[in-house]
């Protein structure tokens, strides 16, 4: 007899946690559609999605492709050559670093590049370590795929990144580590001397270093951008063209890959994702020259983020992560709140701002903590002070 669905399993990897920022979304859009004609609009302040499109050249050169009458089909597992040889050229422009092509992999957004590194440097039942508060998807896809994520508590005292003496403390030793900096939720940095320390010690002690590199490009003087593959041949770096670029929805990102998993990365890139996207590689290599555009771009951020900076506190939000690049607020709403996720709902309901409530990043301690993400509409930024203040006064606190 035919199995009936009452028997049928759901495998493992299809049982992650959600990545709550993407319902968070959703809540936002019904939100808006919900809102009478003339009311105010909703402040989104919950994804990490630059409030411009792609810049001019890149959607010019995608443009030109899509015209020329080429197929823009298949292309090798890694990308396009040219691409390639682009990123090769901005580690030498930016940090002053050779990067030999052949260890470039163009990938399917930094998403796709991390089950793609995940699955070439560890094995089932590897123990990964990572700082607390991190980016939900790396510790949801390890888990899927049979992993461990071990999460080590971190503070404003360590700037919410790992430490060399909280590595050293680790028995057993895990088996990989992955860091960003700048790092989301907190947008923390790793000075370069504390980012030499660790790579040299994780290379030292057979311990596969990941390094989510994402949001370089978008930092704000505080602490000097450095990049792993600087202090470290084993090191696997993750970038994307997603933040800096503003090319959230072509999905595109890149990998620098230590030379001994550049053969078994592509053999698991050709399964998975056969090649990247060819039209959004043409867009990305165009990107890359598109700097004046990008800067301006980056300009409002920082203008978006000063603003918060001084009016948060103000409106009772006074307790902020040291914000060092990226695009996100880090906010400890203790005094406000001990539920966070009920907190956003009804800061979306009541002032009209979408935020991220601080469970999705941190499971211990992410009841107290917020992320406001500023990349969005200029304006709307400045009114979010002035909204939160109002809402707070009226509403108040709850436990």
């Amino acid at each position: 007899m035919p199995r009936t669905a009452e028997v049928l399993k759901v495998g493992r990897g299809a049982q992650s946690p959600p990545f709550l920022v993407m319902d968070v979304i959703a809540a936002a859009n019904a939100r808006a559609a919900a809102l009478p004609p003339g009311a105010p609009g909703i402040l989104r302040m919950e994804v990490g999605q630059p409030g411009h499109g792609a810049p001019q050249g890149a959607v010019e050169a995608a443009t030109r492709a899509m015209r020329s009458g080429h197929a823009l089909g298949y292309t090798e597992a890694f990308g396009l050559p040219s691409l390639r040889a682009r990123i090769a050229r901005h580690y030498l422009d930016h940090y002053g670093l050779v990067v030999p092509m052949s260890r470039i992999a163009v990938t399917v957004g930094a998403s796709g590049a991390f089950p793609l590194a995940f699955l070439a440097a560890f094995d089932r039942g590897d123990r990964i370590a990572m700082a607390t508060p991190f980016y939900p998807p790396y510790a949801n896809i390890l888990e899927s795929l049979g992993m461990e994520a071990v999460l080590l508590e971190c503070g404003p005292e360590t700037r919410f990144q790992p430490t060399l003496a909280l590595l050293e403390a680790m028995d057993p030793r895990p088996d990989g580590l992955v860091i960003a900096s700048p790092c989301n939720p907190a947008g923390t940095m790793l000075p370069p001397e504390e980012l030499a320390a660790i790579a040299r010690w994780c290379h030292a002690n057979g311990v596969r270093l990941v390094s989510d590199e994402i949001y370089h490009g978008l930092s704000w003087d505080t602490v000097p951008e450095a990049s792993a593959a600087a202090f470290s041949d084993s090191a696997i770096v993750v970038n994307s063209f997603s933040k800096y670029w503003c090319m959230t929805g072509w999905r595109i990102g890149w990998m620098v890959l230590p030379e001994d998993l550049v053969r078994p990365a592509e053999c698991v890139a050709q399964n998975m994702f056969i090649s990247p996207p060819h039209i959004a590689q043409v867009a990305a290599e165009a990107a890359m020259d598109c700097t004046e555009e990008l800067e301006a771009i980056k300009a409002g951020y920082a203008r978006s983020r000063a603003l918060l900076l001084e009016g948060l506190p103000r409106a009772g939000l006074d307790r902020i992560a040291a914000a060092d690049g990226a695009f996100y607020l880090w906010c400890d709403v203790g005094h406000l709140t001990n539920d966070s996720l009920e907190f956003c709902t009804r800061m979306l309901e009541g002032a009209g701002i979408a935020a991220t409530p601080g469970v999705d990043f941190d499971r211990a301690r992410g009841g107290r903590f917020l992320r406001f993400s500023y990349c969005g509409v200029e304006a709307g930024m400045a009114e979010v002070p002035v909204r939160l203040s109002r809402w707070l006064e009226r509403d108040g606190p709850r436990s």
